[in-house]
């Protein structure tokens, strides 16, 4: 089948942009490059009370995006849930999560389902209706094999990985390794940055933190800064521009990423195509992709002074910074959305 027109399907919630937003609109760019005609075709997501996930997964099933003023549309690209629950003969899913509070995160203290009956069915249902949606797919792709092994263990559906380029993989650069280490991401639980604040107090006090993204844990994250008596080593910014965004990866001594089972954690390969070293945690899931300890960036345990030991580690020596850096940027250069674009377009 040759195809001409793409939809590209994504949930939005209103006000909010990260990682699934960026990957989409990005998607949507690299195919009008490549010759597509393409939308991005986007609906509100709302995910509580729980009862409006099976309301948000109806509204998506009920869309039929086979054509549009009467031209055939060829290909449909679902993303995450419950896009996939849309209508189209050549449907193919580049998943980037579930909704994990009922997957993985059920029973952590990063989901909101509980063991209890109401919460138990829903989440039944909602396994089951992922299955029966997902294996409509023509072929089904995921961000990382992370998530393909999520895939596989709770629903039983093999998929292949495909790595995209971060969203600022063209401006990035490589500077002089900086007095701080770098924080990037939304400011929520599940990204764990007051473990990085717990830490600060064992750093080694001529290095700084620099905090960059916003969330609900915003105040929480300045309190326990000021209580643990690092605020002045601590600089949180909340609204940072791309062009800021380069420079603080640029000068930094490395950056410092240990979210809980990450899907796949863009911000790693940023640091790597800027040669900055990552520091990690053995449980952040998709970052461990990428970064090997010892060779392009430091794995930790998920505790405060884990994680200080490794950050003096860093400032302590530039030349393995710099060493596990450069590493990490020929890693990271191979990524390409050229291998993308074939692959979810050639699925069809």
């Amino acid at each position: 089948m040759a195809v001409k027109k793409v939809v590209v399907c994504e949930a939005q919630i209103p006000f909010v942009t990260g990682g699934a937003e960026h990957l989409a609109r990005s998607l949507v760019r690299e195919l009008v490059k490549h010759g597509y005609e393409t939308a991005l075709v986007s609906v509100p997501f709302k995910s509580y009370p729980k009862g409006e996930l099976l309301t948000h997964a109806a509204a998506w099933r009920l869309l039929d995006l086979s054509e549009s003023n009467g031209d055939s549309i060829d290909l449909a690209i679902t993303t995450k849930f419950p896009t996939y629950f849309v209508r189209h003969p050549h449907k193919v899913s580049w998943l980037i999560h579930q909704h994990r509070s009922a997957y993985e995160l059920c029973g952590t203290e990063f989901g909101d389902f509980e063991h209890t009956e109401l919460d138990v069915n829903l989440r039944e249902q909602l396994v089951r209706l992922d299955s029966q949606m997902l294996q409509e797919s023509r072929r089904l792709f995921t961000i990382a094999r992370n998530v393909s092994d999520r895939l596989e263990k709770f629903n039983g559906l093999h998929s292949e990985p495909l790595y995209h380029p971060p969203r600022l993989a063209e401006q990035l650069k490589s500077g002089a390794h900086g007095d701080y280490v770098l924080s990037i991401g939304r400011l929520e639980t599940i990204k764990r940055t007051d473990m990085l604040v717990r830490a600060m107090p064992w750093v080694d006090p001529a290095l700084k933190l620099i905090v960059a993204g916003t969330g609900s844990q915003d105040e929480n994250l300045e309190t326990l800064a000021h209580s643990t008596n690092v605020g002045d080593r601590i600089e949180f910014r909340t609204v940072v521009s791309d062009d800021e965004l380069v420079t603080l990866y640029e000068n930094a001594l490395g950056v410092v990423y240990v979210p809980f089972d990450e899907d796949y954690g863009y911000v790693t390969l940023e640091a790597f195509l800027a040669r900055r070293p990552v520091i990690t945690a053995t449980d952040s899931g998709g970052t461990l992709e990428f970064v090997h300890d010892g060779t392009s960036g430091l794995v930790c345990e998920p505790e405060p002074e884990a994680l200080a030991a490794a950050i003096n580690r860093l400032g302590a020596d530039r030349r393995l910074a710099a060493s596990l850096g450069s590493a990490g940027f020929e890693m990271a250069r191979q990524i390409t959305w050229d291998g993308v674009v074939e692959k979810l377009v050639g699925a069809a």
